[in-house]
């Protein structure tokens, strides 16, 4: 009762917070998804028609997505999908759906059947993310894909092949570039607000998420009443059920990425978008299990180092970093970017922004004391960022987080593991999608996939 009460009370926590050939084998094994009368969506949106919508993976993400479409009172939901009785449930009960409107299943594909459906939110564990959206862009769909949106690099690569082959809008998760106050930063930064940016820290402290409380080794066992255990693990290795490999699927290597690849996505992605780069030149990254030891694979300690080329921000390249730890954080901020420029300091989060300038006057801007702040409050983004995806789904414009530069923003995050798993800095290419003069490296480029399930 005790291991039961505590894996309830970390569910409850987290509620507050490739190919033609893989295109028909990664979806059905050995049949196409689509159906013969064509891709199961309507061709156009018009613009006062509402948007069918459907959830793949209705856990605490997918529900808290498919609340914000919901509010935006331009949508019908047609069905939901998850492996697990007790999702389907509680989001059925929370967001007070109509049984006999809305359609429940265990399966992606018979969901993306509904012709109904105009646009689909993936929001599954981490290694399910990209076999269901490419599934949807196949099948006609526009997707909204929760971060980190693949697995691995080449995951990714496809996501953006699918997407662009047939021609589907697709939002990611990563909702801050739909701030106001963030894009201010990115034109502060840009117009060398605080000089030429030499660095940029990024960073979240994760002293009481799931991975650094569930210190408890549980015992292999038979899966929870209601849940789907094969189909859950799907493209991973099988294992017997495990309560601290299903609920903290991010802890393991096999399902997931630890914070490079739950957090760090939102925060390079900033970095990124700032700084206009979108890939880096080097990665070193090292940590280790020193808080869950003996309970998970992936770091709960970890620091990651990038070197970046040259930009219109620093035309000689900067550092970034990222770094995970428990503890708090500066200024007591559990999580944030903050950017080193040589006339000033920038710091940025959700909650908003502050600049410590070094001189008096900067052409263009205004004047602060040597000790003054310039400041600016917080400003939605989850919200903005789902009615932005539907807009584009109405007039197929690029939406905020299209996918290839979510999938670059990704990208740098899974070079950082690999190079944490090798122990050595590692060197890339950006425009090959390939390490340098590194064969074992390039190897992890990609994974092993469990039968039906692959990505080539």
């Amino acid at each position: 009762m005790t291991q039961f009460c505590a894996i309830q009370e970390v569910m409850m926590d987290s509620l507050k917070m490739s190919r033609r050939d893989f295109h028909k084998s990664a979806v059905l094994g050995t049949a196409s998804l689509a159906v013969s009368s064509g891709p199961a969506v309507r061709n156009v949106v018009g613009a006062n028609d509402r948007i069918g919508v459907g959830l793949i993976g209705s856990g605490n993400q997918g529900r808290y997505d498919l609340g914000s479409f919901i509010r935006t009172g331009q949508v019908d939901v047609v069905a939901l999908c998850d492996v697990w009785d007790m999702r389907l449930r509680e989001t059925m009960i929370g967001l007070d759906l109509v049984p006999a409107k809305v359609k429940t299943y265990g399966e992606f594909r018979k969901l993306l059947e509904h012709k109904d459906i105009d646009a689909v939110i993936v929001a599954t564990p981490e290694h399910w993310h990209a076999i269901p959206m490419i599934a949807a862009c196949e099948a006609g769909k526009d997707v909204y894909v929760e971060k980190p949106i693949s697995h691995t690099i080449l995951e990714g690569r496809r996501m953006v092949e699918a997407a662009n082959q047939h021609q589907r809008v697709v939002q990611c998760g990563t909702q801050q570039r739909s701030g106001e106050h963030f894009k201010k930063v990115a034109e502060l930064l840009r117009a060398k607000r605080i000089g030429r940016v030499t660095e940029a820290d990024t960073w979240v402290l994760r002293g009481t998420s799931v991975q650094s409380r569930m210190h408890t080794p549980y015992p292999d066992s038979e899966p929870l009443e209601g849940l789907n255990w094969d189909m859950w693990l799907g493209p991973a290795p099988y294992h017997p059920y495990n309560r601290n490999r299903h609920m903290g699927w991010g802890g393991f290597w096999e399902t997931g990425g630890g914070e490079l690849t739950n957090w760090a996505p939102h925060l390079i992605d900033i970095v990124h978008w700032a700084i206009d780069v979108d890939a880096p030149r080097t990665v070193a990254a090292s940590g280790g299990q020193f808080i869950s030891s003996g309970v998970f694979e992936t770091p709960d300690t970890i620091v990651a180092t990038y070197e970046y080329p040259g930009t219109a921000v620093n035309e000689n390249g900067f550092l970034v970093k990222f770094f995970n730890r428990a503890g708090r954080g500066p200024d007591d901020h559990q999580y944030g970017m903050q950017f080193f420029g040589t006339e000033g300091t920038l710091f940025v989060n959700r909650e908003g922004y502050t600049i410590w300038p070094m001189d008096l006057v900067h052409d263009g801007w205004e004047t602060f004391g040597p000790s003054a702040l310039a400041t600016g409050d917080g400003t939605p983004q989850h919200q903005p960022h789902v009615e932005n995806f539907l807009a584009c789904v109405r007039s197929r414009q690029k939406p905020n987080s299209d996918i290839e530069t979510t999938h670059r923003a990704t990208s740098a995050c899974i070079l950082g593991n690999i190079s944490y798993k090798l122990g050595r800095k590692l060197r890339w290419d950006r425009d090959k999608e390939q390490f340098v003069g590194d064969a074992e490296a390039n190897r992890m480029l990609t994974k092993e996939y469990r039968k039906p399930w692959i990505v080539s």
